[in-house]
């Protein structure tokens, strides 16, 4: 096993350690992870390490923060170890959230959960925050090293700090094994049949609340596998990186509040709502929360917010139509008044330009629905509303600054790292707040910092190297976008293009992704649909079959170079209401590709219809 690893490390593709999304087109959702290893497994059967066969493994995940094939492997490994399924076996970058995967199913299920560790908890476990702003219930316990465990009425979890992170000490009445190691993060065990019911959950907190084990950091822990090594840190300069990043950001998005950054853009926004929930439990003590989320919008963001509605008694999430037929600011209005009337804390989640119909509110009506005072049933003062606004799309434009259009009521932006920010190399998002809104910075990073999902030092680094040119790159990628818009709406005039008007594009609003809705035929509206869907594939496949080297079925936008298509409804919506969805093509131009053989392969596509 250790020698196939090392060839394995040696012999892999590049983009095992360097990309951020996956290609869709050899992925299947339901087999995520299990479809890699089925097939990696036959490759160490024949003792295949082969550059080749492992270039054509399947997909591993779509998306590196839920896992991919290097976290695939790590986990592979362990499991094999210790005679176990691979999906028992579940690697985190942070080393508290596994243990918080596990408080929150057993507080759904109303079990009690005892906490075991043999010298210290890790720096980050606040167990005063859990209890009181989470609602997790458990009892925590120090044992000596090696010692008997106790029977328990409940689920047990054993925590231990191990330079080999890899290595397991199996011991009876412990369902939940966590090995944490400083520098690399943890790996969770779940031991037992009986306890095969966390396996999902524990997988979704990783995909919706935190990240995998980042893949230069699997890396390290398969080569101290393979070769019997102890920890070698890499030489990184966090200090000088993160205030080139944080100065980056400051003067990027005009704020002068001190930036978070987070290991991806959920892990970002996980640190906002739980903040959010522990200041409003300080502020409005007895009050209902009522996070306030277009129900159509990405599916992460979506599915989180449900989350923690879900574990939370005094959260409840509010649906805002914004797309389409629906405007933001009527929406808005309809719900700020209602929240006001029954007394609750209005906090309200939104992209824009919203996700994928790429629609932009009147801002100036956006800022006075915002602003206006607005009052209880009972006649007394409302709370006044907290706008989260996903920048992830156009992170350029100045919503918070000083006299910028949301510098008068309490904001905070926040953007996906890997889009813009890094360009695609790496997931760490950030959030900046307003000088209204600066007072809730606290316990956001106090949330960031507990749940340990604070950007690592290598994704410091890549920040801090790619975020001077953002702006640069977002100007460059929409004049490719718009003038492919253009060659679209010339040679197709009957489909429907969702981009932003000049109008917008002269404020500031450039970004280089556009919605797609091909032309449709057919008798009935089943029928239509039907139809629009396969000329969907069609023109995505023809794409990508002729222009492989830079058109991808694949979620991404920012990047560095080449284009990619999705269709939110299977992608980017995955966790949304099958009757919010969009079946529709979503494109996004980099800064950097072939426009002209695009605009010859789509006439290619036009000329097939």
């Amino acid at each position: 096993m250790q020698h196939f690893i090392t060839k394995v490390l040696a012999n892999m593709p590049k983009d095992w350690l360097q990309l951020t999304t996956h290609r869709l087109d050899i992925y299947e959702e339901k087999l995520a992870k299990s479809q890699f290893l089925e097939e990696f497994t036959q490759l160490y059967n024949n003792n295949n390490t082969k550059a080749t066969a492992l270039q054509n493994l399947p997909t591993a995940y779509d998306y590196i923060r839920l896992g991919h094939p290097l976290s695939c492997v790590l986990e592979w490994v362990v499991a094999n170890t210790d005679q176990l399924h691979p999906e028992n076996i579940i690697s985190f970058d942070s080393e508290t959230m596994p243990v918080l995967a596990v408080l929150r199913k057993n507080g759904l299920d109303n079990k009690k959960t005892r906490i075991l560790y043999t010298d210290q908890l890790p720096t980050s476990f606040d167990a005063a925050i859990l209890k009181e702003v989470y609602g997790y219930q458990f009892e925590l316990q120090k044992v000596a090293q090696g010692a008997k465990v106790s029977s328990f009425d409940g689920g047990t979890i054993f925590i231990q700090e191990k330079e080999s992170i890899t290595s397991f000490n199996i011991v009876a009445n412990v369902d939940f094994f966590v090995n944490i190691h400083p520098n690399l993060g943890s790996i969770v065990l779940v031991n037992g049949k009986q306890n095969d019911a966390y396996i999902s959950e524990i997988q979704h907190v990783r995909r919706r609340e935190t990240v995998a084990m980042t893949p230069e950091n699997c890396l390290t822990a398969l080569q101290m596998y393979a070769k019997n090594t102890d920890f070698v840190a890499a030489k990184y300069n966090t200090s000088e990186n993160k205030n080139s990043v944080l100065e980056s950001i400051k003067e990027i998005t005009d704020t002068t509040a001190k930036p978070l950054v987070a290991s991806s853009g959920l892990s970002m926004q996980y640190a906002i709502m739980m903040g959010l929930v522990d200041a409003a439990n300080e502020n409005y003590r007895g009050k209902d929360i009522k996070f306030i989320v277009p129900p159509n919008c990405y599916g992460g963001t979506n599915d989180q917010a449900r989350r923690v509605a879900a574990a939370i008694k005094n959260v409840e999430v509010v649906d805002l139509p914004v797309d389409g037929d629906h405007d933001m600011v009527q929406s808005l209005e309809t719900v700020l008044t209602k929240v006001a009337e029954q007394d609750g804390v209005p906090y309200i989640i939104a992209e824009i330009p919203t996700n994928p119909r790429v629609e932009v509110p009147n801002l100036q009506d956006l800022k006075a629905v915002l602003s206006k005072k607005r009052v209880t049933a009972n006649g007394t003062a409302a709370i006044d509303s907290v706008f989260i606004l996903d920048q992830t799309f156009c992170p350029n434009v100045h919503f918070l600054g000083e006299n910028a259009i949301l510098s008068s009521v309490r904001a905070i932006s926040y953007a996906s790292g890997s889009k813009f920010p890094s360009g695609g190399k790496c997931t760490a998002g950030y959030c900046v707040v307003n000088k209204k809104a600066e007072a809730l910075l606290e316990k956001i990073e106090s949330h960031l910092m507990l749940c340990d999902n604070e950007a690592t030092p290598l994704q410091y680094e890549i920040l801090a190297a790619q975020l001077p040119s953002m702006n640069q790159r977002i100007e460059d990628a929409y004049k490719n976008t718009l003038a492919f818009v253009n060659f679209i709406q010339a040679n197709l005039p009957e489909a429907k293009i969702n981009f932003v008007s000049e109008e917008l594009a002269a404020q500031g609003f450039t970004p280089s992704v556009f919605s797609l809705d091909l032309p449709t035929k057919g008798d009935t509206a089943a029928e239509k649909e039907a139809y629009k869907r396969e000329l969907n594939l069609k023109l995505i496949n023809l794409m990508i079959s002729e222009i492989p080297d830079e058109s991808k079925f694949c979620v991404s936008y920012g990047q560095l170079k080449g284009c990619y298509w999705t269709i939110p409804a299977t992608s980017t919506q995955g966790t949304t209401k099958e009757g919010d969805k969009d079946y529709i093509v979503r494109t996004s131009l980099s800064p950097n590709l072939d426009l002209a053989l695009h605009k010859k392969v789509f006439l290619d596509f036009v000329k097939s219809i």
